[in-house]
């Protein structure tokens, strides 16, 4: 049996290919991808002008930060640039829940934020205004929420691959 083993292959354990894509990197690109998402509905709403002066700087200023970690993380996933994204998606997910409940400027609440018609359009024709502003904000917290749980299970599993 021992000489048939070797017989028209290499002595030696059977290797087996690698898979192409490690799936540290597909978490990666999915939280950068997340990411730059985000920036993009952003930079959309500001170029529409859907909201008031101080708040179109407050998305501004959350793109500028935001979308240069997106480009670090699609690249090579650094642990600065994950926790800024936690953060950022946490500061926004309670910003939006603020704006939900009624803590905006005008003091109006989700009826008078218009996430919900300009970014969700499908939320708009199952209620009034009111409902889909407020669904649109519910969808944006979730996305938000979303982003910083990616990047922070992302950041763990970097401090396992660091600490192992």
């Amino acid at each position: 049996m021992t000489a048939l083993r070797g017989w028209g292959r290499a002595a030696g354990p059977i290797l087996r290919p690698r898979p192409l894509v490690h799936s540290r990197v597909v978490h990666s690109r999915v939280v950068a991808a997340a990411t730059a998402a985000s920036c993009l509905v952003h930079l959309w709403l500001v170029a529409g002008s859907h909201h008031g002066l101080w708040l179109n700087l407050l998305m501004l200023a959350m793109v500028g930060v935001c979308l240069p970690c997106a480009v670090h993380i699609w690249r090579d996933g650094r642990a600065g640039s994950l926790r800024q994204v936690m953060a950022c998606g946490l500061a926004m997910a309670v910003l939006h829940a603020a704006l939900l409940l009624g803590g905006d400027a005008a003091g109006s609440g989700a009826a008078g934020h218009s996430h919900g018609a300009a970014a969700l359009p499908a939320a708009g024709a199952a209620g009034s205004a009111d409902g889909s502003a407020a669904g649109g904000l519910l969808a944006i917290v979730a996305m938000e929420i979303t982003t910083a749980l990616l990047a922070a299970t992302l950041l763990a599993r970097l401090r396992r691959r660091v600490i192992a």
